[in-house]
């Protein structure tokens, strides 16, 4: 696998650090689609997957609502779409990446109030922009290895009481003296641009790709597409003008913007620098939402006659350097297909995160993936993205999209603050 100066192909530096280095005098294994197609007892599936819709930070329909009344809510929906005796459920893995002390102490509480037994242990756990896909996986290994036979992978994020500056620790003179460890608190925006002109990701590009994002999302919304994943919430609203409290029902995403076009989008000034090309209207929103996940091997959904929507099938995480942590989906992602058996060419449908537009535009280009089979219902600059929340989000996102396209190969994936980049394989029934 190397090249002629006797240096690792850019293929072999994709693959995962292991991997490349057991394999370097080894055949690889072509491609094997079949495989992650067939059904065997020991799957993990997926019985029941949904989301709260995604409202804007700090003005949207959740401003008001805390991130552990949105998990609760996302978690009562879960036990009655499932219809399954909560008592089952072993362990739930909830990912976030703003509450104090990880959110360990309210999500517990959340799951209590859902409904959930206090049988049911809880964890909390933040790997930043990937923490909900986090928490799936969690709960997916630890089902595989036999620590539980039940569980949820969950994801939350209250932005608009959360996001800011107090979200950031401050860092010891031992880390700012180092210059990695210091880059990885340079803000993701700062980050972007950087990028973004390391990367030679034109500001045209950008803004039309967010034109599509925006796009897709305004039709999928007219056309229903994201009414089987979305759980309505009703919580309390005040009204900014008049400081009323009402009772508000949330049922659909309120960042979506019909009519946005990159011409529309090139005259928003840049964000972060004079001469820079990231803004508003080509970067991720913030944005408030929850999802969940409900995790278990296939012999036990046949037991217990729970309908098999889809199944996990692998994952991958890996590091990148933090002054260019947008390109962590190009790495993760040839690592999680080779883990899969199969080939880029074999998914149907790529769910992978929209942080940025410079960030997304460059991975998939880099990974020559067919851009008409790339967040076919638009991404984050239109939806938003909680951060915790995101990786769980997209599991619906995909599984629906892919039963509603009669199709099966799936993968989510995203990049990471501080430079990673994380993936799953998933297959829709």
């Amino acid at each position: 696998m190397a090249n002629q100066t006797g240096k690792p192909s850019m293929a072999q530096e994709r693959l995962s650090q292991v991997s490349s280095h057991l394999r370097a005098s080894e055949v690889d294994l072509p491609p094997n689609k079949k495989a992650i197609l067939e059904k065997h007892p020991d799957d993990i599936v997926v019985t029941a997957c949904l989301r709260t819709p995604l409202t804007k930070g700090g003005k949207g329909g959740f401003k008001d609502t805390a991130a552990a009344d949105l998990l609760q809510g996302a978690f009562k929906a879960l036990i009655e779409r499932s219809k399954m005796d909560p008592s089952l459920v072993e362990d739930i893995a909830v990912g976030s990446v703003l509450p104090p002390g990880g959110g360990a102490t309210e999500f517990r509480a959340a799951a209590l109030a859902a409904g959930f037994p206090d049988t049911a242990a809880v964890h909390s756990l933040n790997r930043q922009c990937s923490s909900g896909l986090q928490a799936c996986v969690e709960i997916a290994n630890a089902i595989k290895c036999g620590m539980i036979e039940i569980g949820v992978g969950a994801g939350v994020e209250s932005m608009s009481s959360q996001y800011g500056p107090g979200a950031v620790t401050e860092f010891s003179d031992l880390l700012n003296n180092n210059k990695s460890a210091a880059e990885c608190k340079v803000p993701m925006g700062v980050l972007s641009e950087h990028m973004a002109k390391d990367k030679q990701i034109t500001r045209k590009d950008q803004d039309e790709f967010a034109a599509s994002s925006y796009a897709k999302a305004a039709a999928a919304q007219t056309g229903g597409l994201f009414d089987e994943e979305i759980v309505p919430l009703t919580v309390k609203y005040t009204d900014p003008k008049t400081d009323e409290e009402t009772t508000l029902t949330v049922s659909k995403d309120d960042g979506v913007r019909p009519g946005v076009t990159a011409e529309s989008l090139s005259k928003i000034r840049p964000a972060f620098a004079k001469d820079g090309s990231i803004h508003g209207g080509n970067a991720s929103q913030i944005s408030d939402g929850a999802a969940a996940v409900l995790l278990m091997k296939r012999s036990t959904a046949v037991k217990l006659g729970q309908q098999i929507i889809g199944k996990y099938v692998t994952a991958s995480v890996v590091g990148v350097p933090p002054l260019l942590m947008g390109i962590g989906p190009w790495k993760a992602i040839p690592v999680a297909l080779e883990k899969a058996g199969i080939a880029k060419d074999d998914v149907d449908v790529w769910e992978i995160n929209e942080a940025f537009a410079s960030q997304c535009l460059f991975c998939v280009r880099e990974l020559g993936i067919d851009m008409a089979k790339v967040n076919p219902k638009g991404g984050a600059i239109a939806l938003g993205h909680p951060l915790g929340c995101t990786g769980a989000r997209q599991v619906s996102t995909l599984l629906y999209e892919l039963k509603r396209r009669k199709e099966q190969i799936g993968v989510t994936s995203m990049c990471v603050g501080t430079g990673m980049g994380m993936a799953a394989v998933w297959v829709a029934e």
